[in-house]
């Protein structure tokens, strides 16, 4: 299980599922034989939940041979835009739907946070809302303005369209425009090798991604947020403040293979692989 956030493109398979809007309880994993499924299932969006859908999607692949499952990253604004215009059968999306965006239907399959992301050699280890706000908006520039060695920061910051950017800039109460960033990034992987790759560096990224890496030896630290350890056990028992649902959507009711999958993705039958990937799973 070593390279089960590897972003390679993949291929898979298929499955049967119900919806209710951001369902958060799992159902009850088919008994049902889905030997006779097949065909191609196209999923796009959150580069935050497309990993967990390849290993998730490789599994249904096995089970059901005559199914390929193509999943494809590049934010969850794209998992929006594509399940909408039926450019793919499900969207990825790692946030709740928005007000405008209640005529899809959504499907919990796992909860994540977003943390701020240091290399592992930074010596700050805590920062408040108002120094990561004074940071992201060009009032703080120097390390040893909060506590660090004398070092410039570069401010790490995600590009438009990213959920995680939307939940960072909510929490803060910022305005992307008022972002002074010196490298902007896309997903999570990006992040965490522009942070570890420069030390005075600052970033956030998905709290299941960055612990990922971490417990693999990638030199990140993950700091507090508002007194708050980034991790996923604190986002599991709620006490996190940025915490988010990682969703699949559908134009409409899913029906046939889309169904097959959703129900699969929130079956009892991958929860170890939620788990193995530092998200929340839906199991109580």
């Amino acid at each position: 299980m070593k390279n089960l956030r590897r972003l390679a493109p993949l291929s898979l398979g298929l499955a049967a599922c119900i919806g209710l809007q951001s369902c958060t309880n799992p159902p009850t994993a088919s008994t049902q034989s889905t030997d006779k499924l097949q065909g191609k299932l196209v999923l796009t969006g959150s580069s935050t939940v497309a990993p967990l859908v390849t290993e998730i999607g490789k599994r249904f692949e096995a089970e059901n041979s005559a199914v390929r499952v193509d999943v494809q990253s590049g934010g969850s604004s794209r998992g929006i835009t594509d399940a909408r215009k039926g450019l793919a059968n499900i969207g990825m999306v790692s946030r709740a739907l928005k007000e405008d965006e209640k005529d899809l239907q959504a499907f919990t399959i796992a909860r994540d946070g977003v943390t701020i992301i240091l290399h592992k050699d930074n010596s700050v280890p805590s920062l408040s809302d108002r120094q990561v706000v004074d940071i992201y908006t060009g009032k703080i520039g120097n390390w040893k303005q909060v506590g660090g060695k004398d070092a410039p920061i570069t401010v790490v910051n995600k590009a438009e369209g990213r959920s995680t950017l939307e939940l960072f800039a909510q929490y803060f109460k910022l305005k992307n425009s008022d972002i002074k960033a010196q490298v902007v990034i896309g997903d999570n992987e990006q992040g965490i090798k522009t942070v570890t790759g420069n030390p005075n560096a600052i970033g956030y990224v998905s709290i299941g991604t960055a612990e990922y890496n971490s417990a693999n030896g990638v030199p990140v630290k993950l700091l507090p947020v508002n007194g708050v350890a980034a991790t996923t056990a604190n986002v599991q028992n709620g006490t996190f403040p940025i915490s988010r649902p990682l969703n699949l959507v559908t134009k409409s009711q899913p029906q046939g293979l889309d169904k097959e999958f959703i129900d699969f993705a929130r079956s009892q039958q991958v929860q170890n692989i939620v788990k193995e990937q530092n998200f929340v799973s839906l199991s109580k």
